[in-house]
């Protein structure tokens, strides 16, 4: 095992614990790192005004889409499970498809175009329900719910996988016992048999959704582009780019990617106990 903890110190251990010490100084790469305390800290909460506006944006996009897509993934891959071995192959591709397809955004960007051109709103023209197109890539409105909307498309990723692997290796003696213990009907089967048996999967694809739900950034990028207008759009992630890849502000950069790691450490922790409680 030494040289998979050798790895995980190099690449990912340590980084996090360099990030962490940075945050507290001022550091632009040229120069050596100054000690500048907890002012990146208070600068981020008082005065980073764009900050707020993203803290509520990943917020916002984490409690609705997080939830969302992970019941999602895993109501789907119970259905799915119920299908033949050839259908079941052929439909979990299906799903699978978008978040490994390349620049799958050009559907919703022509699906959302401002022009009358654009799928939803020459529909909406077409029966009457507006007299203008809308643009819904512009308007600071529509931005952030088609954000969510796309990344919900785009969620049936690892973990959806992961649910899949789980109820096809689950043992069916488990079933057969649970029947003759008074299980009578797959709702009971569901909650006292399949959720615990899939507890490893079930954290796994919690990690993986929590991760991509308060990580968004590709999505916004493409298809409200960066910065979005009024910032409609904008989450710590992008924040954290603007800042380390283009301002060069590194230790300001650190202590944003401080405050999102520990949101995502205190958002598993609780999911963690949650799930402790299926089949309780």
């Amino acid at each position: 095992m030494a040289p998979f903890f050798l790895l995980f110190f190099i690449f990912t251990a340590f980084p996090v614990l360099m990030a962490f010490a940075l945050s507290f100084t001022y550091y632009n790469v040229l120069e050596t790192p100054k000690w500048v305390g907890w002012d990146n800290y208070a600068t981020l909460f008082i005065k980073d005004d764009v900050f707020l506006i993203a803290l509520k944006n990943t917020l916002l996009f984490a409690l609705v889409t997080g939830p969302l897509s992970y019941i999602a993934c895993f109501l789907l891959a119970w259905l799915i499970n119920e299908l033949s071995p050839k259908i079941r192959a052929v439909v979990t591709l299906l799903f699978y498809a978008p978040s490994i397809s390349g620049n799958v955004y050009l559907i919703w960007q022509v699906g959302f175009s401002g022009d009358s051109f654009g799928y939803v709103n020459a529909f909406l023209i077409k029966w009457g329900f507006i007299l203008e197109p809308i643009q819904w890539l512009q308007d600071p409105k529509y931005m952030l719910a088609i954000v969510m909307v796309v990344q919900l498309w785009l969620s049936l990723g690892t973990a959806f996988l992961a649910f899949i692997a789980g109820l096809q290796s689950m043992d069916q003696t488990l079933v057969e016992a649970g029947a003759i213990d008074g299980v009578q009907n797959r709702w009971q089967e569901l909650w006292f048999i399949t959720l615990p048996t899939m507890r490893p999967q079930l954290m796994f694809g919690a990690v993986m959704q929590i991760t991509s739900s308060f990580a968004v950034a590709d999505v916004a990028t493409n298809m409200v582009g960066f910065p979005s207008p009024q910032y409609a759009a904008h989450t710590i992630v992008t924040h954290l780019n603007d800042y380390g890849s283009i301002r060069f502000e590194m230790g300001y950069a650190c202590a944003i990617a401080t405050v999102l790691f520990i949101m995502m450490l205190g958002t598993n922790i609780l999911v963690q106990k949650l799930l402790r409680k299926v089949g309780d």
